[in-house]
């Protein structure tokens, strides 16, 4: 595949077409921001077929997991049109004036936000529709009022470049400006340097490696002026199975969670790679039934050679540490286009928490059973994760004074929680929240899933004692 390398001049005029659009699209109706977005989804939907072709030839993720994600990625750009048209993006609230001196008096206060400017939006690999050109992060900045240039992935550079193409088109159409959307190239670090460091660029959503999204996040807090880096940097996703699930249960939630861990070959950004469980004849029952789960589960090719040679050695990192047993470890071919084997090992809770390697993610098919004699140990367990983007409970349901322990113990360190189920799959809604606390995201408190992903993208801003014409524009910036 052929990777262009965009120069720094040719950053710069992408920068400074998004930073010229930018004033007017702040000033746009929620009419035309809900259009445009219903449109770009439209081109997504019609040209379905080759843009799948496209991306399954590019990352090998298969026609039916493209299919599903590109109707994801349309669901997002219509989710967000409805929420700028229901006018969150020009929410207002209001403090009437009170005659005398603070603290019983005040002036007349309206609290309005205003979109931050151009967003640089860097795709992630794994999911190069959800994820990348069209993606949430885009979405949700176009309709908070923001320009955007877009990082394209080189995993899928033909595939950024017809999406991108076909979005360009959509502008077009609606008359609206080329520098609404931009989108540079390149696979060294230079290019995504030079685009977080760009003057004009108010903010930046990151979706990636942890090693990637740190050095990026740090140009950003090192420039003159500083700005927002909404960095999404995966996590371990623990799994707490209690022992009343596993005794319920033990064989179909291995299933489910093989199911789970074999996902995309394991590169999403919630796959499970941790499992907690108290020792049990039960818990050897779950182990038993999750290796020879995994032991069936076919895999396709990683989507770089890159990622590949990163999870051998994360694996050879995970069975080399002491401590660990090995449960499930096929011959994987070294060979970077080799489809990788799931793994499967096992620790206790003291040594996990004491082996700071083994908290480290593998970003691939690979899961860390820890054997735990105690709800102490698991809380130990879970305080040394440090932060998750989910944490997971089975058995749960019934309330006692260990389930309420575990369960507070998972807020404090994950931003999604779950008592059922899996945490592949995240719900494009108003009450997700996809970010959790360090490591897991740079920015605990916004989403990069969900409606409220928009909020990243707009400050607030006091309006004291604002003359009628303002007043009468209901939050819509001027």
């Amino acid at each position: 595949m052929q990777i262009q390398e965009h120069t720094a001049a040719q950053i710069r005029a992408t920068v400074t077409a998004a930073a010229q659009v930018a004033d007017d699209w702040a000033q746009s109706s929620a009419q035309t921001r809900a259009s445009l977005l219903r449109g770009l989804g439209d081109a997504l939907i019609a040209h379905r077929e080759a843009l799948v072709s496209l991306g399954d030839d590019e990352t090998s993720l298969g026609p039916v997991r493209l299919n599903g994600e590109l109707e994801r990625t349309n669901f997002q750009l219509r989710a967000f049109a409805d929420h700028v048209e229901a006018g969150h993006a020009f929410a207002v609230s209001e403090d009437a004036a009170i005659v005398g001196a603070p603290p019983l008096g005040r002036p007349h206060l309206t609290r309005v936000r205003i979109p931050l400017g151009p967003v640089a939006m860097f795709s992630a690999s794994n999911f190069p529709f959800a994820f990348s050109v069209l993606g949430g992060d885009t979405a949700s900045a176009l309709a908070a009022g923001c320009p955007v240039v877009i990082k394209a992935h080189p995993g899928h550079p033909r595939l950024s470049r017809k999406v991108f193409e076909l979005a360009r088109s959509v502008l077009a159409q609606q008359g609206l400006p080329e520098g609404l959307l931009g989108m540079v190239e390149g696979a060294g670090v230079d290019v995504g340097v030079e685009l977080v460091r760009s003057p004009d660029i108010a903010a930046v959503a990151f979706t990636g490696s942890f090693k990637g999204g740190t050095a990026l996040w740090a140009q950003a807090n090192s420039r003159p002026r500083p700005i927002p880096f909404y960095g999404e940097l995966g996590s371990i996703n623990p799994v707490v199975a209690m022992p009343s699930a596993l005794a319920a249960q033990a064989e179909e939630l291995a299933q489910n969670l093989a199911a789970s861990i074999e996902f995309g070959s394991g590169q999403v950004c919630t796959s499970p790679g941790l499992v907690v469980l108290l020792d049990s004849a039960d818990a050897d029952r779950f182990e038993s039934a999750l290796r020879d789960a995994l032991q069936s589960k076919k895999t396709h090719a990683m989507l770089t050679p890159a990622m590949k040679r990163n999870f051998d050695a994360g694996v050879a990192r995970l069975i080399g540490t002491p401590g660990v047993q090995t449960i499930l470890a096929g011959e994987s071919a070294s060979e970077d286009h080799a489809p990788p084997r799931p793994v499967l090992a096992r620790t206790s809770a003291k040594n996990f928490v004491a082996q700071h390697a083994l908290h480290e993610e593998i970003f691939g098919p690979a899961c860390l059973l820890v054997r735990a004699g105690s709800t102490d140990e698991i809380v130990e367990v879970l305080n040394a994760v440090g932060g998750s983007l989910t944490v997971t409970i089975w058995g749960a349901q019934s309330d006692s004074a260990d389930a309420r322990r575990i369960t507070r113990c998972a807020t404090q360190i994950a931003g999604r929680v779950l008592f059922s189920g899996v945490p592949t799959g995240v719900a494009v809604t108003g009450s997700q929240q996809h970010g959790g606390p360090w490591p897991a995201s740079t920015q605990p408190f916004t989403t990069s899933v969900g409606c409220a992903a928009m909020d990243r993208f707009l400050r607030p801003v006091a309006l004291q004692s604002a003359p009628a014409w303002l007043a009468e524009r209901e939050g819509q910036p001027c």
